[in-house]
């Protein structure tokens, strides 16, 4: 009986190949990434002055900042004695004032008060503000206020410390207007004598380009607290000088 023929067997062809699983390997984070990631944008404080209303400066404000500077090394009692009393205080400008309405609201016996002031190498108004600039600009607000007042430009902008002493020592002034780095300057070389000063006026409400005023800059900060210490507050604690916030 013959054999049922077989059919031929295929030759086994190369086992194909299943598609492999295909992964996308992410790139290792670093931890610098990962600060990165976690920080925040940080806001400016141009992006937070712009969008808030503008408050006038009161007294507490210049309390606090002279707390907070002191602070950290300076003991309870010593800031106590750094206190400057209410009294001394004039009001503030609630910013509608120009600087000549503000200093004629606060000093109404101005006009007195300068024909009555004779000595030299001192003033009878301080006016301090950040930069001179500033200064040259509140000088030219000032023409409604000041009348046949001498006045004197207290900065150190094109200007030698030198030339302000002589200044000081040749002719009676009444209002000086600069800088808290030249004034603590001239305090210091004994150009300029504070004892008659019956106004210290800071230029508190005015910000820069930066929105800044002058007392949140760091070294103007300093300064002014420096001035403060120089005479400021003793004249103020014996009532004989007044502040005011324009």
């Amino acid at each position: 009986m013959m054999q049922q023929e077989r059919a031929p067997v295929p030759a086994l062809s190369k086992k194909t190949e299943q598609p492999k699983e295909c992964f996308l390997i992410q790139p290792k984070e670093t931890n610098e990434d990962a600060t990165k990631t976690r920080k925040r944008k940080k806001k400016k404080i141009t992006d937070v002055l712009a969008k808030s209303e503008p408050k006038p400066g009161t007294p507490e404000d210049l309390q606090k900042l002279m707390k907070d500077y002191y602070s950290s090394n300076r003991s309870v009692i010593e800031l106590e004695e750094l206190t400057l009393p209410d009294s001394c205080f004039l009001k503030a400008n609630d910013l509608t004032h120009s600087l000549s309405s503000y200093l004629k609201e606060i000093c109404p016996k101005w006009v007195k008060l300068r024909k009555n002031h004779c000595e030299k190498k001192s003033v009878l108004m301080l006016i301090i503000c950040g930069s001179a600039i500033r200064a040259l600009e509140l000088i030219r607000s000032l023409t409604a206020f000041r009348g046949d007042s001498k006045v004197v430009k207290l900065f150190a902008k094109h200007i030698k410390v030198q030339e302000q002493i002589k200044l000081l020592e040749k002719r009676v002034v009444h209002l000086g207007v600069g800088t808290p780095g030249r004034i603590k300057e001239l305090i210091k070389q004994g150009g300029l004598n504070l004892n008659p000063l019956k106004f210290l006026v800071f230029d508190w409400n005015w910000r820069d380009q930066k929105l800044r005023r002058m007392m949140d800059i760091p070294e103007i900060r300093k300064e002014v607290f420096e001035i403060l210490e120089m005479g400021v507050l003793s004249l103020c604690k014996s009532e004989s000088l007044k502040l005011g916030l324009f």
